[in-house]
């Protein structure tokens, strides 16, 4: 049987990774994503979808086009805005619209996802990435904390609501990981800052190092899988140890 899966945000980083990794041998991704350029590389088995993942028309574009791949078995909410702002400097409406911006992203395609598998009859499972900062956030990161923290909360929501009828929702929550908007913040450093930054964030992980993408993306295949058939309302640190070490050399006033 010809499996598909729907990744938000499959053009880059974490998003990509796990559209390589879902692929197997024969399983079909659609990747969702705002940036035509970003999908430049994708195979024969890879679906682009260019739009927004929060725009319920272009969700719902997307399940269609998995379904007409194959049997959607899972969907991944990778897509994520990173922006900053501070209650005491920000607009308030800049801050709740920056909130909205990410939450919305997870609400919109757990809700077409859910509606899709219990439509369809078939099991599913969802994985929303979230991130280390929805237990630890840093000054500066409020809105995308928020949201994250709320991501995690929708997740154990869906999971008690939807466990019965067989879909099954669970989050991964990654640290620091080397993607092309990590390497192209070390390039813009001097060598010396980009040392530093490295020196502080193996510091940070007790592992020594930050993630490569191809790690988060291996664990939400696994929570995809039917080998976590039992797994469900959880969030699944992949950080290295960085929240349960619990320092942050990042944090700024």
């Amino acid at each position: 049987m010809t499996l598909s899966y729907v990744v938000t945000g499959g053009g880059r980083g974490i998003g990509k990774a796990v559209v390589e990794r879902l692929l197997g041998e024969r399983n079909t991704v659609v990747a969702l994503e705002r940036d035509p350029d970003a999908l430049a590389w994708a195979g024969p088995r890879v679906i682009p979808l260019i739009g927004d993942a929060a725009d319920e028309e272009v969700a719902a574009r997307a399940a269609d086009l998995a379904a007409r791949a194959g049997t959607l078995a899972g969907w991944v909410n990778n897509a994520a805005v990173f922006r900053d702002a501070s209650l005491h400097t920000a607009p308030i409406a800049e801050v709740r619209a920056l909130i909205a911006a990410n939450l919305d992203l997870a609400v919109v395609g757990c809700a077409t996802a859910v509606r899709h598998f219990l439509r369809s009859g078939t099991p599913g499972a969802i994985v929303n990435v979230t991130s280390h900062q929805a237990t630890r956030p840093v000054p500066g990161s409020l809105p995308y904390s928020t949201a994250k923290a709320a991501v995690e909360g929708l997740t154990r929501a869906l999971a008690v609501e939807y466990g019965r009828r067989g879909i099954r929702v669970n989050a991964v929550a990654p640290g620091s990981v080397a993607t092309e908007r990590y390497e192209a913040f070390l390039a813009a450093q001097t060598p010396e800052a980009a040392g530093a930054v490295e020196e502080q964030l193996a510091t940070l992980h007790p592992l020594g190092r930050v993630a490569v993408p191809a790690e988060v993306a291996s664990v939400v295949a696994h929570l995809l899988s039917d080998e976590a058939a039992f797994v469900n309302g959880a969030t699944i640190p992949v950080d290295g140890g960085r929240t349960v070490l619990g320092l942050d050399p990042e944090a700024r006033e």
